[in-house]
Protein backbone atom coordinates (compact mmCIF):
# COMPACT_ATOMS: atom_id res chain seq x y z
CA UNK A 1 0.00 0.00 0.00
CA UNK A 2 1.60 2.80 -0.67
CA UNK A 3 0.29 6.26 0.64
CA UNK A 4 1.17 10.08 -0.56
CA UNK A 5 1.22 12.93 2.32
CA UNK A 6 2.53 16.11 1.29
CA UNK A 7 5.39 17.66 3.78
CA UNK A 8 4.70 21.35 2.09
CA UNK A 9 4.87 24.08 5.09
CA UNK A 10 1.09 24.63 4.66
CA UNK A 11 0.32 20.85 5.02
CA UNK A 12 2.62 20.72 8.10
CA UNK A 13 1.07 23.83 9.30
CA UNK A 14 -2.22 21.84 9.07
CA UNK A 15 -0.84 18.78 10.95
CA UNK A 16 0.27 16.35 8.05
CA UNK A 17 3.49 15.00 10.29
CA UNK A 18 0.42 14.02 13.31
CA UNK A 19 -1.33 12.19 10.54
CA UNK A 20 1.74 10.56 9.14
CA UNK A 21 2.33 9.44 12.49
CA UNK A 22 -1.10 8.03 13.28
CA UNK A 23 -0.99 6.35 9.50
CA UNK A 24 1.94 4.65 10.65
CA UNK A 25 0.34 3.38 13.85
CA UNK A 26 -2.59 2.33 12.39
CA UNK A 27 -1.06 0.14 9.45
CA UNK A 28 1.16 -1.41 12.41
CA UNK A 29 -1.86 -2.15 14.47
CA UNK A 30 -3.71 -3.52 11.36
CA UNK A 31 -0.62 -6.23 10.52
CA UNK A 32 -0.22 -3.86 7.53
CA UNK A 33 3.02 -2.40 5.23
CA UNK A 34 2.47 1.25 4.22
CA UNK A 35 5.13 2.74 2.53
CA UNK A 36 4.66 6.50 3.14
CA UNK A 37 5.84 9.21 0.03
CA UNK A 38 6.49 13.00 0.82
CA UNK A 39 5.34 14.98 -2.26
CA UNK A 40 4.51 19.30 -2.28
CA UNK A 41 0.91 20.45 -2.09
CA UNK A 42 -1.69 19.79 -4.69
CA UNK A 43 -2.21 23.54 -4.33
CA UNK A 44 -5.89 23.10 -2.23
CA UNK A 45 -4.91 24.42 1.09
CA UNK A 46 -8.44 24.08 2.30
CA UNK A 47 -7.92 20.09 1.78
CA UNK A 48 -4.91 19.88 4.10
CA UNK A 49 -3.64 17.70 5.18
CA UNK A 50 -4.79 15.54 1.71
CA UNK A 51 -3.68 12.10 1.76
CA UNK A 52 -3.26 10.19 -1.55
CA UNK A 53 -3.93 6.51 -1.81
CA UNK A 54 -2.33 4.85 -4.86
CA UNK A 55 -4.89 1.75 -6.62
CA UNK A 56 -5.42 0.61 -10.23
CA UNK A 57 -7.78 3.49 -10.58
CA UNK A 58 -5.21 6.18 -9.97
CA UNK A 59 -4.65 7.88 -6.84
CA UNK A 60 -7.67 8.59 -4.34
CA UNK A 61 -7.97 11.53 -2.33
CA UNK A 62 -8.92 11.63 1.50
CA UNK A 63 -9.16 14.88 3.00
CA UNK A 64 -8.82 17.38 5.15
CA UNK A 65 -7.22 14.07 7.40
CA UNK A 66 -7.07 14.09 11.43
CA UNK A 67 -5.10 11.79 12.95
CA UNK A 68 -8.52 11.16 14.18
CA UNK A 69 -10.35 9.94 11.13
CA UNK A 70 -6.82 8.16 8.81
CA UNK A 71 -9.14 4.83 9.58
CA UNK A 72 -11.26 6.04 6.80
CA UNK A 73 -7.60 5.40 4.58
CA UNK A 74 -7.90 2.05 5.10
CA UNK A 75 -11.85 1.40 5.65
CA UNK A 76 -13.22 3.87 3.33
CA UNK A 77 -15.05 7.04 4.56
CA UNK A 78 -16.78 10.52 4.23
CA UNK A 79 -13.45 11.94 3.74
CA UNK A 80 -13.05 9.79 0.68
CA UNK A 81 -13.21 12.60 -2.44
CA UNK A 82 -12.16 10.17 -5.51
CA UNK A 83 -9.52 10.24 -7.82
CA UNK A 84 -7.33 13.36 -7.15
CA UNK A 85 -7.35 14.55 -10.64
CA UNK A 86 -11.20 14.39 -11.19
CA UNK A 87 -11.64 16.48 -8.30
CA UNK A 88 -13.81 19.31 -9.37
CA UNK A 89 -10.29 22.30 -8.63
CA UNK A 90 -8.23 20.33 -10.04
CA UNK A 91 -10.25 19.16 -13.07
CA UNK A 92 -10.95 22.58 -14.11
CA UNK A 93 -7.06 23.80 -14.03
CA UNK A 94 -4.21 24.05 -17.02
CA UNK A 95 -1.67 23.28 -15.19
CA UNK A 96 2.09 23.60 -17.39
CA UNK A 97 4.74 25.17 -14.06
CA UNK A 98 2.56 23.27 -11.56
CA UNK A 99 1.88 19.81 -13.46
CA UNK A 100 4.20 17.98 -11.05
CA UNK A 101 3.63 19.93 -7.82
CA UNK A 102 1.59 17.38 -5.41
CA UNK A 103 2.77 14.53 -8.10
CA UNK A 104 6.26 13.42 -7.08
CA UNK A 105 8.32 13.10 -4.46
CA UNK A 106 10.30 16.37 -4.78
CA UNK A 107 13.62 15.44 -4.58
CA UNK A 108 13.35 12.15 -6.93
CA UNK A 109 15.18 13.21 -9.90
CA UNK A 110 14.17 9.67 -11.60
CA UNK A 111 10.42 10.91 -11.06
CA UNK A 112 11.39 14.36 -12.44
CA UNK A 113 12.41 12.54 -15.51
CA UNK A 114 9.33 10.17 -15.80
CA UNK A 115 7.00 13.38 -15.85
CA UNK A 116 9.11 14.97 -18.49
CA UNK A 117 11.94 16.99 -16.67
CA UNK A 118 15.04 17.93 -18.30
CA UNK A 119 13.11 17.51 -21.85
CA UNK A 120 12.62 21.36 -22.17
CA UNK A 121 17.17 21.43 -21.15
CA UNK A 122 17.48 18.67 -24.07
CA UNK A 123 15.65 20.85 -26.40
CA UNK A 124 17.94 24.43 -25.04
CA UNK A 125 21.17 22.22 -25.61
CA UNK A 126 20.44 21.84 -29.19
CA UNK A 127 19.30 25.05 -29.78
CA UNK A 128 22.74 26.69 -27.93
CA UNK A 129 24.70 24.55 -30.32
CA UNK A 130 22.70 26.25 -33.22
CA UNK A 131 24.37 29.04 -35.35
CA UNK A 132 22.62 32.39 -33.07
CA UNK A 133 21.19 30.43 -30.27
CA UNK A 134 17.26 30.35 -30.02
CA UNK A 135 16.59 30.45 -26.79
CA UNK A 136 15.86 33.78 -26.34
CA UNK A 137 13.65 33.76 -29.10
CA UNK A 138 11.61 30.76 -27.95
CA UNK A 139 10.97 33.18 -24.65
CA UNK A 140 9.94 36.12 -26.48
CA UNK A 141 7.63 34.45 -28.80
CA UNK A 142 6.17 32.34 -25.75
CA UNK A 143 4.55 36.29 -24.89
CA UNK A 144 6.09 34.87 -21.05
CA UNK A 145 6.36 38.40 -18.76
CA UNK A 146 7.51 38.81 -15.22
CA UNK A 147 5.68 36.93 -12.99
CA UNK A 148 6.83 38.23 -9.95
CA UNK A 149 4.85 41.43 -10.01
CA UNK A 150 6.03 43.98 -12.77
CA UNK A 151 5.27 42.06 -15.73
CA UNK A 152 7.77 43.03 -18.57
CA UNK A 153 8.29 40.54 -20.69
CA UNK A 154 11.13 37.99 -20.47
CA UNK A 155 12.27 37.36 -23.77
CA UNK A 156 13.29 41.27 -23.92
CA UNK A 157 15.16 40.98 -20.68
CA UNK A 158 17.07 37.60 -21.33
CA UNK A 159 18.06 39.55 -24.95
CA UNK A 160 19.53 42.17 -23.12
CA UNK A 161 21.79 40.54 -20.70
CA UNK A 162 22.35 37.78 -23.87
CA UNK A 163 23.36 41.37 -25.91
CA UNK A 164 25.34 43.38 -23.53
CA UNK A 165 29.06 43.19 -23.61
CA UNK A 166 31.08 41.65 -20.61
CA UNK A 167 33.12 38.66 -19.96
CA UNK A 168 30.94 37.19 -16.98
CA UNK A 169 27.16 36.95 -16.65
CA UNK A 170 24.65 36.39 -13.82
CA UNK A 171 20.72 34.28 -13.62
CA UNK A 172 19.62 35.16 -10.20
CA UNK A 173 16.15 33.92 -9.04
CA UNK A 174 14.12 35.98 -6.94
CA UNK A 175 12.35 34.15 -4.02
CA UNK A 176 11.99 36.55 -2.05
CA UNK A 177 8.40 36.28 -1.61
CA UNK A 178 7.34 38.68 0.99
CA UNK A 179 4.04 39.85 -0.29
CA UNK A 180 0.72 38.52 1.88
CA UNK A 181 -1.41 36.07 0.58
CA UNK A 182 1.06 34.87 -1.75
CA UNK A 183 3.01 31.81 -1.44
CA UNK A 184 3.46 30.16 -5.30
CA UNK A 185 6.90 30.49 -4.90
CA UNK A 186 7.02 28.15 -1.32
CA UNK A 187 4.89 26.26 -2.95
CA UNK A 188 7.15 25.23 -6.05
CA UNK A 189 10.08 25.46 -4.56
CA UNK A 190 8.64 22.26 -1.34
CA UNK A 191 7.38 20.60 -4.45
CA UNK A 192 9.06 20.85 -7.92
CA UNK A 193 12.82 22.67 -7.20
CA UNK A 194 14.21 21.03 -10.06
CA UNK A 195 11.96 22.78 -12.01
CA UNK A 196 13.23 26.32 -11.00
CA UNK A 197 17.27 24.66 -11.58
CA UNK A 198 15.54 23.24 -14.94
CA UNK A 199 14.69 27.00 -16.08
CA UNK A 200 17.80 28.86 -14.54
CA UNK A 201 20.13 26.53 -16.19
CA UNK A 202 18.66 27.37 -19.59
CA UNK A 203 18.08 30.95 -18.83
CA UNK A 204 22.23 30.46 -18.31
CA UNK A 205 22.66 29.12 -21.76
CA UNK A 206 20.67 31.17 -23.33
CA UNK A 207 22.34 34.80 -22.18
CA UNK A 208 25.73 33.36 -21.57
CA UNK A 209 26.15 33.13 -17.93
CA UNK A 210 27.61 30.46 -16.27
CA UNK A 211 26.71 31.57 -12.43
CA UNK A 212 23.42 31.86 -10.99
CA UNK A 213 22.05 32.37 -7.82
CA UNK A 214 18.38 31.45 -5.91
CA UNK A 215 18.02 34.59 -3.50
CA UNK A 216 15.32 33.48 -0.76
CA UNK A 217 14.00 34.70 2.82
CA UNK A 218 15.03 33.14 6.26
CA UNK A 219 11.02 32.84 6.85
CA UNK A 220 11.23 29.70 4.34
CA UNK A 221 13.17 27.42 6.38
CA UNK A 222 11.40 24.47 4.82
CA UNK A 223 11.65 26.04 0.76
CA UNK A 224 15.47 26.56 1.77
CA UNK A 225 16.33 23.08 2.95
CA UNK A 226 14.83 21.20 0.14
CA UNK A 227 16.46 23.90 -2.56
CA UNK A 228 19.85 23.20 -0.86
CA UNK A 229 19.02 19.49 -1.39
CA UNK A 230 17.55 19.89 -5.23
CA UNK A 231 21.22 21.63 -5.51
CA UNK A 232 23.30 18.83 -4.19
CA UNK A 233 21.16 16.58 -6.17
CA UNK A 234 21.39 18.17 -9.63
CA UNK A 235 24.99 18.96 -9.34
CA UNK A 236 25.41 15.06 -8.60
CA UNK A 237 23.52 14.15 -11.40
CA UNK A 238 25.00 16.62 -14.02
CA UNK A 239 22.14 18.89 -14.47
CA UNK A 240 24.68 21.56 -12.54
CA UNK A 241 28.16 21.84 -12.80
CA UNK A 242 31.17 21.87 -15.39
CA UNK A 243 29.20 19.70 -17.86
CA UNK A 244 25.55 20.06 -18.40
CA UNK A 245 24.49 16.86 -19.16
CA UNK A 246 27.92 16.37 -21.02
CA UNK A 247 27.39 18.62 -23.23
CA UNK A 248 31.03 20.55 -21.79
CA UNK A 249 28.36 23.85 -21.22
CA UNK A 250 29.11 24.84 -17.45
CA UNK A 251 26.39 26.31 -15.39
CA UNK A 252 26.20 25.97 -11.02
CA UNK A 253 24.01 27.82 -8.41
CA UNK A 254 24.41 29.35 -5.13
CA UNK A 255 21.22 29.41 -2.64
CA UNK A 256 21.58 32.47 -0.74
CA UNK A 257 19.29 33.86 2.17
CA UNK A 258 18.52 37.14 3.17
CA UNK A 259 17.28 37.97 6.11
CA UNK A 260 13.59 38.64 5.21
CA UNK A 261 12.98 42.24 4.44
CA UNK A 262 10.18 43.27 2.24
CA UNK A 263 12.13 45.60 0.29
CA UNK A 264 14.46 43.04 -0.64
CA UNK A 265 12.52 41.54 -3.26
CA UNK A 266 12.78 44.59 -5.46
CA UNK A 267 15.88 43.45 -7.49
CA UNK A 268 17.99 45.99 -6.94
CA UNK A 269 17.52 46.01 -3.57
CA UNK A 270 18.29 42.21 -3.58
CA UNK A 271 21.28 42.29 -5.46
CA UNK A 272 22.73 44.64 -3.14
CA UNK A 273 21.70 42.21 -0.07
CA UNK A 274 23.58 39.45 -2.30
CA UNK A 275 26.53 41.45 -2.37
CA UNK A 276 26.72 41.98 1.06
CA UNK A 277 25.76 45.28 1.43
CA UNK A 278 22.73 46.97 3.22
CA UNK A 279 19.37 45.87 1.20
CA UNK A 280 18.66 49.39 -0.10
CA UNK A 281 17.21 50.22 -3.79
CA UNK A 282 19.39 51.23 -6.41
CA UNK A 283 18.55 54.62 -9.08
CA UNK A 284 17.98 52.89 -12.15
CA UNK A 285 19.65 53.58 -14.90
CA UNK A 286 21.90 51.77 -15.26
CA UNK A 287 19.47 48.39 -15.13
CA UNK A 288 20.70 45.47 -13.82
CA UNK A 289 20.97 43.31 -17.62
CA UNK A 290 23.30 45.75 -17.74
CA UNK A 291 25.16 46.20 -14.58
CA UNK A 292 23.65 44.08 -12.09
CA UNK A 293 25.08 41.58 -9.38
CA UNK A 294 28.85 42.49 -9.00
CA UNK A 295 28.14 45.28 -11.97
CA UNK A 296 28.02 42.60 -14.38
CA UNK A 297 24.54 41.94 -16.50
CA UNK A 298 22.45 40.18 -14.90
CA UNK A 299 19.01 38.10 -15.50
CA UNK A 300 16.65 38.91 -12.44
CA UNK A 301 13.65 36.58 -12.74
CA UNK A 302 10.81 35.74 -10.23
CA UNK A 303 10.73 32.17 -9.27
CA UNK A 304 7.49 31.28 -11.08
CA UNK A 305 8.82 32.62 -14.05
CA UNK A 306 12.04 30.65 -14.41
CA UNK A 307 10.17 27.50 -13.54
CA UNK A 308 7.96 28.12 -15.99
CA UNK A 309 10.61 28.15 -18.79
CA UNK A 310 11.05 24.47 -19.12
CA UNK A 311 7.31 23.89 -19.95
CA UNK A 312 7.88 26.28 -22.40
CA UNK A 313 11.10 24.90 -23.91
CA UNK A 314 9.36 21.27 -23.85
CA UNK A 315 5.79 22.15 -25.72
CA UNK A 316 6.71 25.67 -27.92
CA UNK A 317 6.15 28.73 -27.67
CA UNK A 318 3.06 28.50 -29.66
CA UNK A 319 2.05 26.34 -27.15
CA UNK A 320 2.64 28.47 -24.41
CA UNK A 321 1.47 31.19 -26.22
CA UNK A 322 -1.78 29.41 -26.97
CA UNK A 323 -2.93 30.25 -23.35
CA UNK A 324 -3.87 33.68 -22.14
CA UNK A 325 -5.68 36.85 -23.40
CA UNK A 326 -4.08 40.47 -25.00
CA UNK A 327 -0.82 40.83 -23.94
CA UNK A 328 -0.87 38.14 -21.14
CA UNK A 329 -0.43 34.67 -22.42
CA UNK A 330 0.30 31.47 -20.74
CA UNK A 331 -1.15 30.33 -17.48
CA UNK A 332 -0.85 32.39 -13.67
CA UNK A 333 -0.88 30.54 -10.66
CA UNK A 334 -3.92 32.32 -8.77
CA UNK A 335 -3.39 32.18 -4.82
CA UNK A 336 -6.83 32.61 -3.56
CA UNK A 337 -6.67 33.41 0.29
CA UNK A 338 -7.92 35.89 3.15
CA UNK A 339 -11.84 34.90 3.81
CA UNK A 340 -12.88 32.54 1.63
CA UNK A 341 -14.31 29.02 1.73
CA UNK A 342 -11.75 26.92 -0.58
CA UNK A 343 -8.00 29.06 -0.52
CA UNK A 344 -5.03 27.48 -2.27
CA UNK A 345 -2.90 27.86 -5.55
CA UNK A 346 -5.14 27.19 -8.77
CA UNK A 347 -2.78 27.56 -12.39
CA UNK A 348 -5.23 28.82 -15.13
CA UNK A 349 -5.21 30.91 -18.36
CA UNK A 350 -4.86 35.03 -18.33
CA UNK A 351 -8.56 35.58 -18.95
CA UNK A 352 -10.82 34.60 -15.71
CA UNK A 353 -13.16 37.05 -14.05
CA UNK A 354 -12.55 38.13 -10.41
CA UNK A 355 -16.08 36.98 -9.92
CA UNK A 356 -15.21 33.71 -11.35
CA UNK A 357 -11.91 33.53 -9.08
CA UNK A 358 -13.91 34.28 -5.71
CA UNK A 359 -17.24 32.67 -5.91
CA UNK A 360 -16.87 29.44 -8.36
CA UNK A 361 -13.15 28.73 -7.38
CA UNK A 362 -12.68 29.96 -4.10
CA UNK A 363 -16.35 29.13 -2.99
CA UNK A 364 -17.33 32.66 -1.54
CA UNK A 365 -16.57 33.78 1.97
CA UNK A 366 -15.58 31.72 4.57
CA UNK A 367 -17.57 33.74 6.93
CA UNK A 368 -20.94 33.57 4.56
CA UNK A 369 -21.08 36.64 4.17
CA UNK A 370 -21.30 39.45 1.02
CA UNK A 371 -17.82 40.00 -0.67
CA UNK A 372 -16.95 43.60 0.26
CA UNK A 373 -13.86 43.52 -1.17
CA UNK A 374 -10.60 41.82 -3.22
CA UNK A 375 -7.00 43.07 -2.46
CA UNK A 376 -5.23 41.87 -5.75
CA UNK A 377 -1.49 41.66 -6.13
CA UNK A 378 -0.60 41.58 -2.42
CA UNK A 379 -0.32 44.30 0.12
CA UNK A 380 0.63 47.25 -2.49
CA UNK A 381 -2.44 45.81 -4.57
CA UNK A 382 -5.76 47.91 -5.26
CA UNK A 383 -8.61 46.75 -3.45
CA UNK A 384 -11.45 46.20 -6.44
CA UNK A 385 -15.13 46.19 -5.09
CA UNK A 386 -17.79 43.32 -6.67
CA UNK A 387 -19.26 45.89 -9.48
CA UNK A 388 -15.22 45.09 -10.80
CA UNK A 389 -15.51 41.88 -10.67
CA UNK A 390 -16.56 40.81 -14.17
CA UNK A 391 -13.27 42.62 -15.39
CA UNK A 392 -10.46 39.75 -17.03
CA UNK A 393 -7.57 38.54 -15.68
CA UNK A 394 -4.81 40.23 -17.54
CA UNK A 395 -2.10 43.07 -17.14
CA UNK A 396 -3.58 45.30 -19.37
CA UNK A 397 -7.18 44.69 -18.32
CA UNK A 398 -5.95 45.63 -14.64
CA UNK A 399 -4.01 48.63 -15.76
CA UNK A 400 -6.90 49.82 -16.86
CA UNK A 401 -8.58 49.91 -13.63
CA UNK A 402 -5.49 51.09 -12.02
CA UNK A 403 -4.99 48.23 -10.25
CA UNK A 404 -1.97 45.43 -10.52
CA UNK A 405 -1.59 41.40 -11.12
CA UNK A 406 1.60 41.63 -8.98
CA UNK A 407 2.30 38.14 -7.94
CA UNK A 408 -1.20 37.10 -8.44
CA UNK A 409 -1.76 36.72 -5.09
CA UNK A 410 -5.84 38.00 -3.79
CA UNK A 411 -6.93 38.49 -0.71
CA UNK A 412 -10.76 38.19 0.06
CA UNK A 413 -12.57 40.73 2.55
CA UNK A 414 -16.33 40.50 3.95
CA UNK A 415 -18.67 43.23 4.78
CA UNK A 416 -17.02 43.64 8.08
CA UNK A 417 -13.76 45.22 6.33
CA UNK A 418 -12.69 48.66 7.22
CA UNK A 419 -11.71 50.15 4.42
CA UNK A 420 -9.89 53.27 6.13
CA UNK A 421 -7.92 51.19 8.23
CA UNK A 422 -7.30 48.88 5.49
CA UNK A 423 -5.92 52.08 3.65
CA UNK A 424 -3.75 53.19 6.78
CA UNK A 425 -2.35 50.00 7.23
CA UNK A 426 -1.07 50.27 3.53
CA UNK A 427 0.75 53.62 4.18
CA UNK A 428 1.94 52.08 8.06
CA UNK A 429 3.25 49.03 6.21
CA UNK A 430 5.19 51.13 3.79
CA UNK A 431 6.59 53.41 6.24
CA UNK A 432 7.86 50.40 8.46
CA UNK A 433 9.22 49.17 5.42
CA UNK A 434 11.34 51.33 3.73
CA UNK A 435 14.90 51.32 3.15
CA UNK A 436 14.74 55.43 3.32
CA UNK A 437 16.75 55.50 0.14
CA UNK A 438 13.92 57.89 -1.18
CA UNK A 439 11.90 60.82 0.49
CA UNK A 440 8.72 60.31 -1.34
CA UNK A 441 8.85 56.64 0.74
CA UNK A 442 10.36 57.40 3.62
CA UNK A 443 8.47 60.91 4.70
CA UNK A 444 5.52 60.05 2.31
CA UNK A 445 4.22 57.34 4.05
CA UNK A 446 4.72 58.35 7.60
CA UNK A 447 2.57 61.77 6.31
CA UNK A 448 -0.07 59.14 4.80
CA UNK A 449 -1.02 57.52 7.76
CA UNK A 450 -0.95 60.83 9.69
CA UNK A 451 -3.54 62.20 6.22
CA UNK A 452 -5.85 59.73 6.80
CA UNK A 453 -6.29 59.92 10.63
CA UNK A 454 -7.24 63.55 9.59
CA UNK A 455 -9.57 62.07 7.06
CA UNK A 456 -10.86 59.84 9.37
CA UNK A 457 -11.82 62.64 12.13
CA UNK A 458 -13.52 64.40 9.65
CA UNK A 459 -11.11 66.57 7.75
CA UNK A 460 -12.44 67.34 4.31
CA UNK A 461 -9.54 69.18 2.82
CA UNK A 462 -7.45 66.25 3.76
CA UNK A 463 -8.87 64.41 1.05
CA UNK A 464 -7.21 66.51 -1.60
CA UNK A 465 -4.35 66.25 0.29
CA UNK A 466 -3.49 61.88 0.54
CA UNK A 467 -4.56 61.79 -3.17
CA UNK A 468 -1.75 64.76 -3.94
CA UNK A 469 0.76 63.09 -1.82
CA UNK A 470 -0.17 59.45 -3.40
CA UNK A 471 0.49 61.37 -6.89
CA UNK A 472 4.20 62.43 -5.51
CA UNK A 473 4.58 59.26 -3.99
CA UNK A 474 3.58 57.00 -7.61
CA UNK A 475 5.89 59.61 -9.71
CA UNK A 476 8.85 60.02 -6.81
CA UNK A 477 9.57 57.35 -5.60
CA UNK A 478 12.61 55.16 -6.60
CA UNK A 479 11.06 51.91 -6.67
CA UNK A 480 7.76 50.25 -6.38
CA UNK A 481 7.29 50.02 -2.66
CA UNK A 482 6.43 53.76 -2.36
CA UNK A 483 5.39 53.68 -6.14
CA UNK A 484 2.68 51.15 -5.79
CA UNK A 485 1.25 52.28 -1.69
CA UNK A 486 -1.11 54.59 -3.45
CA UNK A 487 -2.91 51.72 -4.78
CA UNK A 488 -4.59 49.84 -1.80
CA UNK A 489 -4.78 53.68 -0.57
CA UNK A 490 -6.64 55.56 -3.18
CA UNK A 491 -8.67 52.08 -4.48
CA UNK A 492 -10.39 52.17 -0.84
CA UNK A 493 -11.09 55.99 -0.61
CA UNK A 494 -12.60 55.85 -4.19
CA UNK A 495 -14.93 52.44 -4.14
CA UNK A 496 -15.84 52.80 -0.68
CA UNK A 497 -15.82 56.72 0.96
CA UNK A 498 -18.63 56.03 3.50
CA UNK A 499 -15.81 53.81 5.49
CA UNK A 500 -13.77 56.90 5.60
CA UNK A 501 -16.34 59.19 7.57
CA UNK A 502 -16.39 59.43 11.36
CA UNK A 503 -19.52 57.96 12.08
CA UNK A 504 -18.17 54.78 10.51
CA UNK A 505 -15.07 55.00 11.85
CA UNK A 506 -16.83 55.15 15.57
CA UNK A 507 -19.05 52.60 14.76
CA UNK A 508 -16.50 50.44 13.71
CA UNK A 509 -14.09 51.19 16.95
Amino acid sequence: MRVWVPRDAAARALGAEAVVAALQAEAARRGLTVEILRNGSRGMVWLEPLVEVETPRGRQAFGPMTPETVTQVFDGGPLGLGPTEDLPWMRAQTRLTFARCGVIEPLSMAQYRAHGGLEGLARALTLAEEAGGGIVEEIAASGLRGRGGAGFPTGIKWKTVRDAPGPRKYIVANADEGDSGTFADRMLIEGDPFSLIEGMVIAGLGVGARKGFVYSRSEYPDANRTMARAIAIARAEGVLGPSILGSGQAFDLELRIGAGAYVCGEETALLNSLEGRRGTVRAKPPLPALAGFMGRPTVVNNVISLATVPAILRHGAAHYAGFGIGRSRGTIPLQIAGNVRRGGLFEAGFGLTLGQIVHEIGGGTASGRAVKAVQVGGPLGAYLSPDQFDIPFGYEEYAGQDALIGHAGMTVFDDTADMAGLARFAMEFCAIESCGKCTPCRIGARRGVETIDRIARGDDGAVALLEDLCATMKAGSLCALGGFTPYPVLSALRHFPDDFAPPAREAAE
